[in-house]
């Protein structure tokens, strides 16, 4: 047993060093998406709760789109390296809500992704027109380089973000 113990470490550490190496995702900052839609996740908290600000460039609705805002919840990075998550959108610009879902993702070089699916539901007035109000959805999410603020630094959210890990 004692010729045994120091290959068993070894291997226990081979074995183990890719999962202690595993990046760790985290959503705070810029995303855009496979449409071009913009948004922006701030702080996540301590519970897992984060608010943020989603700027769509889908739409048929007449009026002006303007950035509407987000509500969410994620599993905690210090719990699942890469968390699963689901937030709110309610649309400023239109009688719409959308609830998306999704996980966060790295890949070998370090590239963040969040793979989403959402529904996006409209007001109908008629309970005979509801087949048509919701509609189903999947959007890929990528991290847009980080403003950089005045001082030459990423912006304060995500340092602290990147910090408290």
């Amino acid at each position: 047993m004692v010729k045994a113990t120091p290959f068993l470490l070894v291997l226990f550490l081979a074995l183990g060093a890719h999962g202690l190496s595993e990046q760790k995702c985290i959503l705070t900052g810029h995303w855009k998406n496979d449409l071009g839609s913009n948004m922006t996740i701030s702080e996540v908290k301590a519970n897992g709760d984060f608010t943020g600000t989603y700027n769509t460039s889908v739409s048929a609705h007449p009026d002006k789109i303007i950035p509407s805002p987000l509500l969410g919840s994620q599993h905690l990075p210090d719990q699942l390296n890469q968390p699963t998550f689901g937030f709110t959108v309610h649309w400023n610009f239109t009688n719409a809500t959308s609830v998306f879902t999704g996980q966060c993702f790295v890949d070998n070089e370090g590239k963040e992704t969040l793979k989403t699916m959402w529904l996006w539901r409209s007001h109908d007035n008629r309970i005979e027109d509801d087949w048509n109000a919701t509609v189903i959805g999947y959007n890929t999410f990528w991290r847009l380089e980080e403003h950089m603020d005045e001082g030459g630094s990423i912006g304060a959210a995500r340092k602290q973000a990147v910090k408290d890990l």
